[in-house]
Formats: C-alpha cells, sequence, structure tokens
C-alpha cells in the first residue's frame, strides 16, 4: 500500500482527537500569510491531529476578533474533515459530530 493512503482511525483514535481539541493550547501565527501557509500544510500533511490544531487555533482567534476569509475558509474546511473523519470512527452523524466538535472547541465551561 502507498505510503500516500493510510487506514481509517479508530474509535480510540477519534476520542484520543477529541481530546486533543479540548486541550490544545498552541499558539498561531499573527501574521496571515505564516498562518495560512502552516494551516495549508495540516491539512496537506492528512494528519487528523493537525486537522483538529486547526480547527481550534482559528475557533480560538475567532471568538477573539473576525476571522480573515482564508481564516475562515480553513476553519470550515478543518471542521469539514474532521466531521468526516470522526463521524466514520465513531459511528455518529456528522452533525451529531459537530456538535462534539463546538463543545469541544467551546472556551465556555460547559454546564452540567
Amino acid at each position: 500500500m502507498p505510503d500516500t493512503i493510510r487506514t481509517p482511525m479508530s474509535a480510540m483514535e477519534a476520542r484520543k482527537i477529541i481530546s486533543h481539541l479540548k486541550s490544545w493550547q498552541g499558539k498561531f501565527s499573527e501574521q496571515w500569510k505564516v498562518r495560512a501557509t502552516a494551516n495549508q500544510a495540516a491539512f496537506d500533511d492528512g494528519d487528523p491531529f493537525g486537522y483538529a490544531e486547526v480547527v481550534k487555533g482559528l475557533t480560538v482567534m475567532q471568538e477573539q476578533s473576525t476571522l480573515s476569509a482564508t481564516d475562515r475558509k480553513h476553519l470550515n474546511l478543518g471542521i469539514k474533515f474532521l466531521c468526516e473523519e470522526l463521524a466514520n470512527a465513531l459511528g455518529k452523524t456528522q452533525d451529531r459530530v459537530r456538535q462534539l466538535i463546538d463543545k469541544a472547541t467551546s472556551s465556555q465551561p460547559s454546564v452540567a
């Protein structure tokens, strides 16, 4: 099998990605061009953990200010990729997975 094709993730890996979404606190460059290049590289790598970091980072930025058109495109693309991957691994609908992603990336404390 070529190195460019990876096997679908397991449910355990999907749960690790959701946990990573909740806990990741990395920073993005303030320079849009550097940030856009790094985000595109994360998509090109095809690593779901990279998708998660793009989504989390841009969600945090969006809470602080308005995103540029490129940032919005990358945020939407990252969410789309994560929804597809996680829905397949967890056996849930993409709408349900989107709710999980929104909850994991929210900076607001959840009410139990």
